[in-house]
């Protein structure tokens, strides 16, 4: 992405986003945020807005952290909010803030070999996968999706490591290649609603259960730290968190849309409050 050039007066018209122009950021990320296209559409208006580039690279949540973790970043957005408050607390960040949520879903075949189809209970559901052998294709990559998907297995009294390499199997692999394989072998898939509306090659599959309060998925901004990491262009990464929880960054994500459909719902907490 091209910077924007400005003159003075206008950067500083800009503020409190302003900062010098032709600087750029990193920005390490999840990949539902990059996978749904909601950088495509935002990061140009912000790039608009202050001449910053943001430059993402877009992992699993856990390498995210880890990659933030030794400098190789400026700002983290990631949905493990365990993970990142514990990122915080160790001293990688200066701060979390919730930026945005949508929801889990698990997608599988129309045959429905586990009878889950239609259910909102998600713990029920697992059990009934598990109890029935059906196929599940799980990321096992420690992404923020994997984390939560771990934690549903345990709320449901389940350890899929029992059935490793029969009816449960772990793809390594990012959400599309996971959603990829799993539509190849026939398996249930724990996705992000914003992905799974993204993604394209869905056959005949379709959404099985969907709607339970344990499939929430809050997703938050965090500057890297400077002290920790002192080559972070602090300045810049901080106009970017602003700005994501800026009343115009939270009505620039709402009007986010794919095929009609809003994929994330901003919720950051009100500036100043």
């Amino acid at each position: 992405m091209k910077p924007v050039n400005f003159t003075l007066a206008a950067l500083l018209a800009l503020a409190p986003f302003a900062v010098s122009a032709e600087e750029s950021i990193i920005v390490q990320s999840t990949t539902s945020t990059a996978n749904s296209g909601l950088y495509d559409y935002l990061l140009p208006l912000f790039s608009d807005k202050t001449g910053i580039t943001v430059n993402v690279v877009a992992v699993g949540t856990g390498q995210a952290i880890k990659n933030a973790a030794n400098c190789d970043g400026d700002v983290l957005l990631v949905h493990a909010k365990p993970a990142e408050e514990k990122f915080v607390a160790d001293g990688g960040g200066t701060s979390r803030t919730d930026l945005m949520y949508n929801d889990f879903v698990i997608v599988g075949p129309a045959g429905d070999p586990a009878g889950v189809a239609g259910t909102s209970d998600v713990e029920a559901a697992l059990k009934a996968i598990a109890d029935k052998g059906a196929i599940f294709a799980s990321r096992g990559d420690d992404s923020g999706t994997h984390k939560k998907e771990k934690a549903l297995w345990q709320a449901a009294g389940v350890d899929p490591a029992a059935g490793s390499g029969d009816w449960y199997r772990e793809t390594g692999s990012g959400m599309g290649a996971t959603l990829n394989a799993g539509i190849g072998m026939g398996a249930y898939v724990m996705t992000d609603r914003a992905t799974w509306i993204s993604f394209a090659n869905k056959q005949d599959y379709k959404i099985a259960v969907e709607g339970d309060d344990d499939l929430f998925n809050q997703y938050g901004v965090i500057p890297v730290n400077p002290e920790k990491c002192p080559a972070v262009k602090v300045e810049a990464a901080k106009a970017f968190s602003d700005w994501l929880v800026s009343d115009e960054g939270q009505k620039a994500i709402a009007g986010y849309t794919v095929d009609g459909q809003q994929l994330f719902f901003p919720n950051a907490p009100e500036q100043g409050s």
